[in-house]
């Protein structure tokens, strides 16, 4: 399928999907809002891949909502906007049954650091940012962006950085648990393309059930967890992934898993 407003791009079993509209610092427009929704629909669903990558083309990751398009979207209103628009591919994001890296380059902005920070892990360019600035202009932060920031770096710093609309440099996300890694700008994309292949590499049984459990586990209590636990390992002990991971340890050798 062609995209307008991204790249979608397979190597192997990593997939990158990329924001395509340098020309606004890769701000959602309605086409873009609609794509994205198809993009992580899709790779979701391809058995083939095995490790997502999102990240912009140009100078930056995204800056958020494209203000330009004010009266020309598909929704009446921005909660509708919100609900109907970004949310299915935040969700999509979220519930994927695979690892997906943002790989942030530049600014990533508004609803754009919802999208950044809605993955599973994040490396960041060292002069790349996030950036809630929507108490600048008697906004709230949206895209699901409170949750995501009160459940990484806790109340008190979530609060601060909403209000305070100041940018949160790469070195700082890092501090704050809001990256995995930082690393210079022109290494940006190959380092997050050399950590997607070595994942892909790991068994995708082990990969999907731990994101899920761990996702689910943000709105469970300690003993639902453990449940949950104990009846995944219980279907994994004795699978063939099980056996290989095994078998390749007592061999010395690398695993070759087939999920």
């Amino acid at each position: 399928m062609g995209f307008e407003t991204i790249l979608y791009e397979i190597e192997g079993s990593v997939a990158t999907i990329s924001f395509n509209r340098p020309e606004k610092r890769n701000a959602f427009n309605t086409k873009m809002i609609e794509e994205i929704r198809i993009a992580t629909e899709m790779v979701s669903k391809d058995e083939a891949v095995c490790c997502v990558i999102l990240t912009g083309v140009g100078l930056g990751f995204s800056a958020g909502a494209d203000l330009t398009e004010e009266g020309k979207s598909n929704w009446s209103n921005t909660e509708e906007a919100l609900v109907k628009g970004y949310q299915p591919s935040l969700l999509n994001i979220i519930n994927m049954p695979k690892p997906i890296i943002s790989a942030v380059n530049g600014a990533a902005a508004g609803i754009g650091s919802a999208y950044a920070m809605a993955c599973d892990l994040t490396v960041m360019a060292e002069d790349s940012y996030l950036l809630q600035a929507f108490s600048n202009i008697g906004l709230i932060p949206d895209g699901g962006a409170n949750w995501l920031l009160v459940n990484t770096v806790g109340y008190k710093l979530a609060y601060q950085i909403a209000i305070e609309g100041e940018r949160i440099s790469a070195s700082r996300c890092l501090e704050l648990g809001l990256t995995n890694k930082v690393v210079a700008s022109s290494d940006l994309i190959r380092e997050a393309k050399t950590w997607a292949k070595q994942l892909s590499e790991r068994s995708p049984q082990s990969l999907k059930i731990t994101k899920k459990v761990m996702r689910d586990s943000l709105h469970s209590t300690y003993l639902e967890t453990y449940a949950t636990e104990a009846k995944n390992q219980n279907k994994l002990i004795g699978s063939s992934d099980n056996q290989e991971g095994i078998k390749a340890f007592l061999e010395k050798r690398a695993p070759n898993f087939k999920g």
